[in-house]
């Protein structure tokens, strides 16, 4: 396993990050464990959680994925061997979790305080190594959007004062680090300045989608990252479960995501198909597992610090951190970036 800084808080971590969204919903708490135990034994300490999951978001479920971590936590005594990455959701209207908090739930300083308490309560532990702010309290594109329009709200939280709450805690010891997710170029731009001028925390790094069939990332954020110190951490780095090949010509394996939830609409295009059956057929040309190959070039972008994984099984779990000890070939990623070339971006 190798390991990076996360940004400049010389806090390491594994490249591979353990992806939790469907634990206390596709996976029991008994599932939630034997992962976790697995991973560490793999030399992975990173793992990446959220107030909001298990995912689907349901009023019923929320909160079940901190919780299982913290069973998990209290059962093995293995607080100082992971750093636990979670996140703050952001305004109610852009997610349908109004349930969360009382109303209006945003990036504020009430919201972001409540959330911590939360998250610590559930993960039965007093700090969080890395506190994200799961997507922009401003209207941003974003969870497959690409279009920006701008439409200043007069209720935005102005990021001063979201930093100004994050600084709190971690000048109270509750968080270490902190990062963005569903980010944009300008907005990353924008908390890194503040941070600068105001002596606030700085931006550690930017959980966002990016896979083989949604490579946006690269257009602007990918040089901010790599100048600012502030590594992606690519969620769905394998479209969701589609670079697999296992939903191509319409199929639907039982118990998979897609089969159980609609939610997952942005691979399902004519384009995204033609470009997921396209990889899929490389990596079989080459030999290579077709989920493998689509986390091995996640893991060689040099913008990428770690790569979240998700497993609803264990023997998914264990080709997905497999992956990472493989290097394509030269012949492989020229064909990587032959159909990219053909069908860039087709499902951001």
């Amino acid at each position: 396993m190798k390991y990076k800084f996360l940004g400049r808080t010389g806090i390491s971590v594994s490249e591979v990050c353990l992806g939790t969204m469907t634990w206390g919903q596709q996976n029991t708490e008994a599932q939630a464990h034997e992962q976790l135990d697995y991973a560490l034994a793999q030399g992975i300490n990173f793992i990446d959680t959220a107030e909001m999951y298990p995912v689907p978001p349901r009023a019923e479920t929320q909160g079940r994925t901190e919780a299982y971590i913290g069973s998990w936590l209290a059962a093995r005594g293995r607080r100082d061997d992971v750093v636990i990455a979670t996140k703050v959701a952001g305004p109610a209207d852009r997610n349908g979790i109004g349930y969360i908090r009382p109303a209006p739930v945003r990036l504020d300083k009430r919201n972001i305080r409540e959330a911590i308490e939360g998250s610590l309560r559930r993960l039965r532990t007093d700090y969080i190594d890395l506190y994200q702010l799961h997507w922009p309290d401003r209207r941003a594109p974003l969870f497959g959007q690409t279009d920006y329009v701008h439409t200043p709200a007069d209720d935005e939280v102005p990021i001063e004062d979201t930093l100004a709450a994050l600084a709190e805690l971690v000048a109270e010891g509750k968080v270490r680090a902190i990062g963005l997710s569903n980010e944009t170029a300008w907005g990353t731009m924008r908390f890194l300045h503040l941070a600068e001028t105001l002596g606030l925390p700085r931006v550690a790094s930017i959980q966002n989608a990016y896979s083989l069939v949604n490579r946006t990332f690269e257009s602007g954020l990918s040089e901010v990252a790599l100048r600012e110190d502030a590594g992606l951490l690519p969620y769905s780095p394998l479209g969701g479960g589609t670079l697999s090949g296992k939903y191509l010509g319409g199929a639907k394996p039982p118990g998979a995501r897609m089969t159980l939830f609609t939610r997952f609409t942005r691979y399902d295009s004519p384009q995204g198909q033609r470009a997921i059956a396209a990889y899929v057929a490389l990596a079989r040309e080459h030999g290579w597992d077709p989920s493998q190959m689509a986390l091995a070039f996640c893991a060689m972008r040099s913008f990428v610090t770690s790569t979240i994984i998700g497993a609803t099984t264990m023997e998914q779990l264990k080709s997905d951190i497999a992956a990472f000890d493989l290097q394509p070939s030269t012949e492989l990623l020229a064909g990587i970036e032959a159909i990219h070339k053909e069908s860039p971006n087709p499902c951001p």
